[in-house]
């Protein structure tokens, strides 16, 4: 079973058609790099995937859940997507007015019901993981570029999801910082997670991936 199936993918904004039939399969432990121009459609597929994005036509599959075309499915009924899927945005999103461990807690607590200790745990691992522990009572605002891309991706990894999305993730990094985050994802497929992550940064699509498509047109090819 794949981790993720894109099958004829089409969205429509407009009178524009973004996507027109893309396809995508993504396999467990693997890392998958969507390149493409700016505008080309990359956020708007992970979006999709994501329950975020409605779609016109096609349909996408994640461990044996399938979305459909139509409107986004209602909150309550998305519950085990939520669970199998993390998305790090390109603008890492945390909430400015709570400190890294509560942001990374934040969906342990209020949406899965953990306990704080538990949540607290698991939070830690992950920071520590990262290289980020220290931060752990800082604010958004009091944090690097590169901590707070961090923190964006203990906070989406502490429900261990087995597919995680990553959105521009070099954006804000330096050089140095861009292979650093490369061998970092490398280790995020222990246990057989996936990653599929839009970029168009070359050097670290090739430094970190499995696999490079490429999307245009609003098609999906091998690279």
């Amino acid at each position: 079973m794949t981790a993720l199936t894109i099958k004829g993918l089409e969205i429509t904004r407009g009178f524009q058609r973004v996507l027109r039939g893309a396809n995508l399969d993504v396999n467990p432990g693997e890392i998958v790099a969507l390149m493409g121009t700016s505008g080309a459609g990359k956020t708007t597929v992970l979006r999709a995937i994501a329950a975020l994005q409605p779609f016109t036509s096609g349909s996408i599959t994640l461990g044996g859940m399938e979305l459909h075309h139509g409107a986004i499915p209602p909150q309550s009924r998305l519950t085990e997507l939520r669970a199998k899927v993390g998305m790090v945005f390109q603008e890492h999103a945390l909430f400015e007015h709570l400190t890294v461990i509560d942001n990374v807690t934040l969906a342990p607590i209020h949406v899965r019901r953990w306990t704080r200790d538990r949540a607290i745990g698991a939070a830690n691992q992950w920071l520590e993981s990262l290289g980020v522990a220290e931060r752990s009572s800082a604010f958004p605002r009091q944090l690097s570029g590169g901590q707070a891309q961090r923190v964006s991706i203990a906070r989406s990894l502490v429900l261990d999801p087995q597919l995680l999305l990553m959105d521009e993730p070099t954006s804000a990094l330096d050089p140095s910082r861009r292979i650093a985050l490369a061998r970092t994802l490398r280790t995020l497929t222990d246990g057989g997670r996936a990653l599929l992550i839009s970029t168009h940064d070359a050097e670290f699509a090739r430094a970190c991936a499995d696999r490079i498509v490429t999307l245009a047109d609003g098609l999906i090819s091998a690279a």
